[in-house]
């Protein structure tokens, strides 16, 4: 499992001209998951994204968690964090989970997500939808993390 994390001060999620998600300060999340993932890897990579220290401090060091801070998270699936591309001209999926199982572990992410920081602080994009995803990127701080 994949998240590619970034420090925003605004994201949203826009699918058929609707906004279907949004939040303020925190952290965006493009979440791709690979075939042999699975709930243990939802857990580390959901405690991972939660711990990791990308706010600045008083000093301006990277020292401050997304708990630390109160900030909001907006996960958005991201299929294409899957790929293969370490050949050729075209990405291969063939790691990429299929799409019913990537779907309930998505689905399990934002659940443990909003157990973890409270469902008021955590926005999700719709599976599977054609989305539009606009954001402000912070600093620019942007990190990919793994799990299993």
């Amino acid at each position: 499992m994949k998240g590619l994390i970034q420090r925003v001060t605004e994201a949203s999620v826009t699918v058929d001209s609707e906004r279907v998600a949004s939040i303020g300060d925190g952290l965006l999340l493009l979440l791709g998951v690979d075939r042999d993932d699975g709930e243990n890897e939802v857990r580390e990579l959901c405690r991972k994204v939660i711990a990791y220290r990308v706010f600045p401090d008083e000093s301006g060091r990277m020292n401050h968690s997304l708990a630390d801070t109160d900030g909001a998270l907006l996960v958005v699936p991201q299929f294409t964090l899957s790929a293969d591309t370490s050949s050729g001209t075209r990405a291969s999926f063939s790691r990429a989970a299929a799409p019913q199982r990537a779907r309930t572990l998505f689905e399990a992410f934002v659940a443990e997500a909003r157990d973890s920081l409270g469902s008021d602080k955590v926005g999700a994009g719709v599976f599977g939808a054609d989305m539009k995803v606009g954001l402000v990127n912070d600093g620019p701080v942007t990190f990919l993390l793994e799990a299993g």
